[in-house]
């Protein structure tokens, strides 16, 4: 079952006189429980095209489909709310915010939904304790080391029990062992729970925790391998 599909993707930008193609033509399918790596140089097309994915943006042309919702068709609360309930988003440079504790910063998404404070909390732990941080959950992020503030990162992405996850350069701020326990934890996400993982990574290590490596060059996708997992 495919609960991404793009169909022709165009992406332009008007700089003045000017019309940027940053996406042409794209099309693909990502299935149900899959796990892949985008990778390309900057001005590649890969951060507007995950943009597009995280309904971020739309299309100039083409067509998105998120569990068979056109998303081009969508208004901006109705995209807001498919952002938050159906894709989890993971940043390098973490986001959380610095006076909050880390249950509080994974409360978050919940805080739109009409959870109770109670529902809230339980569920903040729960995912808190399933990446690793119990014990954790009243420190604030300048006394946690910085996989364990990805791992909240990660927690507040998973919180609203969304079916997709992505990543953008997850482990950019991380050293190598820090780095693998991540990925460790992205790959236990995708094989245990299913849940489909798009991560945006410029290194070759990382993109082969994956099962799948799209690359994109000048607006386009010029490869894409399915590959096993180490």
């Amino acid at each position: 079952m495919a609960i991404i599909e793009a169909q022709g993707i165009t992406k332009v930008y008007s700089l003045g006189d000017i019309n940027v193609n940053a996406l042409s033509g794209v099309s693909l399918t990502i299935k149900k429980g899959g796990f892949a790596a985008v990778m390309g140089p900057s001005g590649s097309g890969k951060s507007t095209f995950m943009n597009i994915l995280g309904c971020l943006d739309k299309p100039t042309n083409g067509k998105y489909l998120l569990e068979d919702i056109d998303i081009g068709n969508l208004e901006r609360d109705e995209l807001a709310g498919i952002r938050n309930k159906k894709i989890g988003f993971i940043f390098q440079g973490f986001n959380l915010l610095p006076r909050a504790s880390a249950i509080e910063n994974v409360e978050l998404p919940m805080l739109y939904g009409g959870i109770s404070v109670k529902e809230r909390r339980q569920r903040a732990m729960a995912v808190l304790k399933g990446v690793g941080l119990e014990g954790r959950e009243d420190h604030h992020p300048n006394q946690l080391s910085g996989g364990q503030q990805q791992r909240v990162a990660i927690a507040r992405a998973l919180v609203n029990d969304a079916p997709i996850i992505l990543a953008d350069e997850p482990t950019g701020n991380l050293d190598s062992k820090t780095s693998a326990e991540i990925m460790e934890l992205f790959v236990k996400l995708n094989t245990e729970s299913n849940i489909t993982i798009i991560l945006v990574t410029h290194e070759n290590d990382i993109a082969a925790y994956s099962r799948r490596i799209i690359k994109f060059l000048d607006g386009r996708i010029i490869a894409d391998e399915q590959k096993e997992r180490l």
